[in-house]
């Protein structure tokens, strides 16, 4: 008979996660697709994205949140009111799912090189230390925090990032971080962002002695579930540029990575018959630009054009950037730009949605393939954690967990 351990009282099987900055819910389908974590709140600010999420979740089947969908400024989950509403909820969910944590990517544009580069006063990073601020108070037993790289590495945020670190460590987390790349998990996609990820102390102790949290957290196995290599990738004789040929065929080039191409992700997704395969904008002017431009010229500002047999530059489709498709003189259409933020060909946005918040918000999310590994790292460390309060409890029968 199928059995499980219960401790103290609760039948633990997946781990609770409230979600924050969702947008279409990239990061949070990682994370349920593993069969690990189950998604039991949802914060987003903007409600349009939040009709994405909700919109592409029914056709996924994936449950209704447990405490809903909340569209609201993170700030306000600072007011008494919402706090401890919020704080409830949290408690509820580790007397039930045993294990919770926050995820979530506070919006980047403020340490964006290419963005507003406001840092910590602008509005968009102001946000980050909030959803810090949040974690302290509210303790979950671990968080995911992702941003671009420029807070990671420009030295003016980079100060900012580290005050964050050093406030978490004030309310009690043991921290590990990487700058990961997407592609290393398998997305067709060079992007990279800071991953944060911390656990709180009083989740430790139940598995670990004092004197051991660092070390333990120090073990998160960071590459455990990456499918490449970033250096030998990059050093593949990776295709440059080609004219531009308007629906033109052209041979698959030798010793490069075929599944981290454009045109595999196309094929995959069976791109051109997908139910967003005609939403792309459609410029007024500039037609015959974009036959000007070459296949696989990337290296501008905007106006680049990827290349079938080579993987995408960053997803991002704001500020200007229009990024056009390898073969066709046409912009990327929503269905395409899914298929390069790995995107399962099942992930369809409702087609109500505005062209606008469509490519703002896939540009915004986590690539999905490596929210998943990233998920299905965090769940490794977890299972490898051997509970101290638990060892020698007898196992007991499915029917005595309830």
């Amino acid at each position: 008979m199928f059995k499980l351990v219960c401790i103290f009282g609760s039948m633990i099987n997946k781990t609770g996660i409230f979600s924050f900055f969702a947008g279409a819910g990239f990061l949070d389908l990682g994370f349920e697709m593993t069969g690990s974590f189950e998604t039991l709140f949802v914060n987003e600010y903007h409600k349009a994205f939040m009709d994405i999420y909700k919109g592409a979740r029914e056709g996924l089947n994936t449950p209704i949140p447990r405490y809903g969908y909340d569209v609201k400024d993170i700030t306000k989950y600072l007011e008494p009111q919402e706090f401890e509403k919020l704080n409830h909820n949290l408690k509820e969910a580790k007397k039930q799912y045993g294990i919770t944590g926050f995820i979530g990517g506070p919006p980047c544009p403020d340490f964006s090189v290419g963005g507003k580069n406001k840092g910590e006063k602008g509005e968009n990073g102001k946000l980050s230390g909030t959803y810090i601020e949040l974690i302290c108070k509210t303790k979950p037993d671990f968080f995911l925090f992702e941003n671009v790289k420029g807070l990671y590495r420009t030295i003016k945020h980079r100060e900012f990032f580290e005050s964050l670190k050093v406030k978490l460590k004030e309310n009690g987390y043991y921290l590990t971080e990487k700058l990961i790349n997407a592609i290393e998990y398998g997305a067709p996609q060079d992007r990279q962002r800071i991953i944060l990820i911390g656990y709180h102390r009083s989740f430790l102790s139940k598995h670990v002695k004092s004197t051991k949290y660092q070390s333990t957290v120090d073990q998160f196995n960071w590459p455990a579930h990456t499918t490449h290599n970033q250096e030998e990738i990059f050093n593949r004789n990776w295709p440059n540029q080609d004219i531009f040929s308007e629906n033109g065929e052209r041979e698959m080039p030798e010793n490069i990575i075929t599944e981290l191409t454009v045109n595999h992700w196309f094929e995959r997704n069976n791109v051109l018959e997908h139910p967003n395969a005609k939403h792309f904008f459609t410029p007024r002017a500039g037609l015959e630009k974009f036959k000007t431009i070459a296949e696989g010229d990337d290296l501008k500002k905007s106006y680049k054009r990827l290349h079938r047999w080579r993987y995408s530059p960053t997803a991002a489709y704001g500020n200007n950037e229009v990024h056009l498709h390898p073969y066709l003189a046409r912009r990327l259409s929503a269905a395409e730009s899914l298929a390069i933020q790995s995107l399962p060909p099942e992930f369809v946005i409702p087609g109500h949605i505005s062209l606008t918040d469509m490519f703002k918000t896939i540009g915004n999310g986590v690539p999905y393939l490596a929210a998943r590994g990233l998920a299905n790292t965090i769940a490794d460390f977890i299972s490898s954690l051997n509970p101290i309060s638990t060892i020698n409890a007898p196992v007991y029968e499915q029917a005595n967990c309830e």
